[in-house]
């Protein structure tokens, strides 16, 4: 037969905490959540939070590390499915060509001012094509010029030339 050491546990005491266990305080989602962003805040230390709320600083670090973990797993989650989705980089394209429908206001309007500026007249024209070129200092030792090539620059091209006059 098998002897223990130490102090055995009588019934009572084994009923006692089964009871504590049965009767302890069970803490929602958001009141975790209270608590941490609370913690967070840094008014008060851990220890007189945990008083407060009735907590060892133990759980309470332990709520603390699941929430950080849980913001970490959602974050990168979020990230995954961001650069998966057709409707986000629907959202993108759609984003970038209003940035550059902005961006030729925003030349139109400059120019403006300053023909009114100076007095004298300014003609500009902008056409939008988005794609990849290729750009770079292109010509011969004794002459180079800054320049953009491709199919893009050539539809860029193209649409300046169309006459839009009614």
């Amino acid at each position: 037969m098998r002897q223990t050491t130490g102090t055995r546990k009588s019934p009572g005491e084994k009923i006692v905490k089964d009871i504590k266990r049965a009767t302890r305080k069970q803490y929602s989602s958001e009141e975790k959540i209270r608590i941490i962003l609370e913690g967070l805040r840094g008014e008060d230390s851990i220890a007189e939070l945990c008083r407060r709320e009735g907590i060892s600083q133990g759980v309470y670090y332990k709520w603390s590390k699941d929430f950080m973990e849980a913001g970490k797993k959602r974050l990168a989650g979020d990230t995954a499915r961001a650069t998966r989705t057709d409707e986000v980089k629907d959202l993108r394209r759609e984003a970038r060509n209003l940035k550059e429908v902005v961006a030729a206001f925003e030349i139109h309007s400059g120019m403006a001012a300053l023909a009114a500026e100076t007095s004298q007249p300014f003609s500009v024209h902008i056409e939008i094509a988005s794609g990849a070129v290729i750009a770079g200092r292109l010509g011969s030792d004794g002459h180079k010029e800054y320049t953009v090539i491709g199919d893009t620059v050539n539809l860029a091209s193209r649409l300046d030339g169309i006459d839009l006059s009614p």
